[in-house]
């Protein structure tokens, strides 16, 4: 019997047998290269992984672009008989300016060059809808966005398999397969694969109409038998979901572990013994034990951008399983930027030649529409908010789509802090190219112009505080325009918690009407701000780019952070 088996073949393998023999071989082990979160980022981040040197001091290491992340993984690979390599989710979406203004093509071009086998889909592969992400796997030319595919080079799509074990059409099918199966011959290795149930909420509802998002520990325990059934001997799950720690990006130890996957790991099957995870950008290598005892699960993430790759490698015995794996985040050392130098703490990779002449290619495409001059800023908005948790670079946001708003009656805007990508930082004249601005709002959404009463109003302001993954612990920040202020209270009981509402310096009227103007994202009740669906008169402002390229266009001063107040007693 052929054992090359893919996800497609399982359905029918399944109906056929219930098992695949194996010979019995011993031990052997299969290396596990893992990313996740890599957002488009072809051109090397401009990040830095802080190292801990023997004598204490901390050396900062440049990491990051996709040439020298194909040349690590290639590098890892030699000398392996036995290796696959694995992404977590968000490979795209929210991307900088080379992938995004070309629907993310380079990225999944250089993907294949990086040899992925399987990526879990995020919830920012849904960001342009399902239709653009099937063209993703399937490749051709057909148009699902306003910008227009194929600009640079016809797009074959991806030579890897995304996996969407919980992510399921109005006929009870998966988007994409939910499992997979690596065969080496002598074991069999099965993978899982995932994003994170709240997917609906994170991303434009009209882009997931008619797709159900399933719990994810059931999901991935309903997948086990049918791939002990055909044959894997160890089971990986790929979940965009993850944990945060506050060790460092290798602390094996993970202190202060926690984050919403953990209580997805404590109701997994224990049959998956090796968890890739993502979401939440940041880097750790766990051990997590069961609550029912057993080997615990291994948990990891490498951060964002590709600036880390998780080198595991697992001893698989084809009649025992899994019987021992080790990780280690490994930094991905690309090239020098600003104060920050190659450094000897960290080893060196070559940047691969193909992958750097794809990136190359599309930097060229992309450079005369970054390098447009668009405006001035007397100085930098950041995104970095301030003990009221509102931000310059927020506002300035808000300010721009409420002028782009006014011409259909808009009277207030918000932006959602999820929708500020980047700080806004001008050339030393005060001059903004449009790379800068796209950095800062990558989305290209447009703006609808809603009608909301007062009551409404406040009702959509406390949904900040309480609604879906909403909470006063971790609220989620609608920052406003200009002429409009708000004061909350996180003492006061879910519902009470807007103390303040003006426009104008007047009182906000519960009977009034008010016209409203935010992303579609946010206008179809994204982040779980629902009260906006429900909004009425809806009516199309152009986009957030355009309006926010309009906006800086005479030259703005960055605004203050004045219009929002946490009066929570201290």
């Amino acid at each position: 019997m052929n054992r090359r088996l893919s996800a497609f073949a399982l359905p029918a393998l399944l109906s056929g047998c219930a098992t695949v023999p194996h010979a019995p071989a011993g031990p052997v082990e299969v290396q596990i290269l893992a990313i996740n979160d890599f957002h488009g980022n072809l051109e090397p981040p401009r990040n830095a992984i802080e190292v801990t040197l023997g004598d204490g001091a901390v050396a900062k290491v440049p990491a990051g672009g996709v040439a020298y992340l194909a040349g690590a993984a290639k590098s890892l690979r030699q000398g392996q008989k036995r290796s696959v390599t694995v992404s977590a989710g968000d490979m795209t979406g929210a991307s900088p300016l080379v992938s995004a203004l070309f629907l993310d093509e380079p990225s999944v071009a250089a993907m294949n060059l990086v040899g992925v086998d399987y990526n879990a889909v995020g919830n920012h592969e849904f960001d342009k809808g399902s239709a653009e992400l099937l063209r993703m796997q399937a490749g051709g030319c057909e148009k699902h966005t306003p910008r227009v595919p194929c600009r640079v080079e016809p797009f074959g799509g991806a030579r890897f398999r995304y996996l969407a074990a919980n992510v399921t059409k109005q006929d009870g099918a998966t988007l994409f397969p939910g499992t997979g199966i690596k065969d080496f011959g002598d074991v069999q290795i099965g993978f899982i694969g995932m994003t994170l149930k709240e997917t609906a909420t994170l991303v434009t509802p009209a882009g997931v109409a008619g797709l159900r998002f399933a719990d994810e520990a059931a999901t991935a325990n309903a997948a086990v038998p049918a791939l002990k059934a055909a044959g894997a001997d160890a089971i990986v799950l790929l979940i965009h979901q993850g944990a945060r720690t506050k060790g460092g990006y290798n602390d094996k130890n993970c202190p202060g572990l926690e984050g919403d996957i953990l209580p997805i790991l404590d109701r997994l099957d224990p049959a998956i013994g090796v968890v890739v995870s993502g979401h939440t950008h940041a880097a750790y290598i766990c051990e997590r034990a069961r609550p029912g005892g057993g080997a615990p699960v291994l948990l990891t993430s490498a951060g964002r951008y590709g600036t880390l790759i998780t080198d595991m490698r697992l001893t698989v015995d084809p009649v025992r399983g899994l019987v021992a794996r080790k990780a280690d985040n490994v930094i991905v050392q690309g090239e020098g930027f600003g104060e920050v130098a190659l450094s000897n703490a960290a080893r060196r990779f070559d940047a691969d030649p193909g992958t750097k002449a794809l990136v190359d290619r599309y930097v060229a495409a992309a450079r005369p529409e970054a390098a447009r001059v668009v405006g001035r800023l007397s100085g930098a908005a950041t995104r970095k908010s301030d003990e009221d948790r509102e931000s310059s670079a927020g506002n300035l946001i808000a300010d721009a789509q409420l002028d782009a708003g006014r011409g259909v009656g808009a009277q207030i805007a918000f932006i959602n802090s999820g929708g500020v990508r980047t700080d806004l930082t001008p050339g030393a004249d005060g001059s903004l190219t449009f790379g800068d601005l796209f950095a800062m709002q990558p989305f290209g959404n447009n703006i609808v112009v809603k009608t909301l009463t007062g009551t409404q109003l406040k009702a959509l302001l406390e949904q900040q505080f309480a609604s879906g993954t909403n909470s006063a612990e971790q609220p989620n920040m609608l920052l406003p325009s200009r002429g409009f202020a708000f004061d909350y209270d996180l003492s006061r009981p879910a519902g009470e918690r807007v103390v303040r509402m003006a426009l104008d310096g007047r009182g906000i009227d519960p009977a009034a009407r008010y016209r409203v103007a935010v992303n579609n994202f946010l206008a179809s009740g994204g982040d779980n701000f629902t009260v906006l669906a429900s909004g009425g008169e809806a009516t199309d402002a152009g986009t957030d780019i355009d309006a926010l390229e309009a906006y800086v266009r005479g030259g703005v001063t960055v605004p203050a952070t004045d219009r929002v107040r946490d009066v929570t007693p201290r």
